[in-house]
């Protein structure tokens, strides 16, 4: 599924189960939460915090895609394409990245 077919299951399933879009403020605070979910998650995970035992069951899959969803809502009511953005600023990157990155000595 591409980015553009993406917003669109997403648009569907708010008009078929979710009544309405939260307004962009309450989306924001929502991505918030989830993208903090994820961090949990890495933080104890693969970082140097002791994983809980209450954690050990969370889905790192499932977190993101919460946090993707909430970004293509938020994509959805604010009327930005997100294909298109994507690909332009995956473009952008490649034109501005790819030297710096492959000279970079940290990397190697």
């Amino acid at each position: 599924m591409n980015i553009q077919n993406a917003q669109l299951a997403v648009d569907e399933w708010i008009k078929a189960h979710g009544v309405r879009y939260f307004n962009e403020l309450t989306n924001m605070a929502q991505l918030t939460e989830e993208v903090g979910e994820v961090a949990r998650i890495i933080a104890r995970r693969y970082g140097e915090q002791s994983e809980k035992e209450s954690d050990k069951n969370k889905d790192l899959g499932e977190e993101l895609a919460d946090v993707l969803f909430v970004v293509l809502c938020l994509a959805n009511q604010t009327g930005v394409n997100l294909q298109e953005s994507f690909d332009r600023k995956l473009d952008i990157k490649t034109k501005r990245d790819h030297d710096r990155h492959q000279n970079n000595q940290k990397l190697k």
